[in-house]
């Protein structure tokens, strides 16, 4: 019974595959959307008087906070621009939350079929 429980955890099918290529794709598009969100962010924020974002790297780390944790101690963009950005990088950021969720619970839902 235990070499038959071991073999069934060690062996990779489909349901494993799938929920790799969504992990990977989900990733991925995140990149995208992260180099995205920094080029735009620095290009309409930085150097603004009285803003936080001052070069390609606040602009950078402003990006990965909003995705990772859709906050920042950063002061909110100055600029329109800049804001519709960050709503998109938060848009995202819940997104790619409950798609990966989403995803994780349809793995281990086929599993018990």
């Amino acid at each position: 019974m235990i070499r038959e429980e071991v073999s069934r955890l060690l062996t990779i099918e489909e349901r494993h595959r799938r929920l790799l290529a969504r992990l990977l794709l989900a990733l991925g598009l995140s990149i995208v959307v992260f180099v995205g969100g920094t080029v735009l962010t620095w290009a309409f924020e930085s150097g603004h008087k009285g803003g936080d974002i001052n070069g390609f790297g606040d602009a950078a780390f402003f990006s990965v906070v909003q995705m990772l944790t859709v906050s920042s101690q950063i002061k909110n963009p100055l600029t329109w621009p800049g804001r519709i950005v960050d709503i998109g990088l938060e848009v995202w950021a819940v997104f790619v939350i409950t798609v990966v969720a989403g995803s994780f619970a349809t793995f281990f839902n086929s599993g018990d079929s």
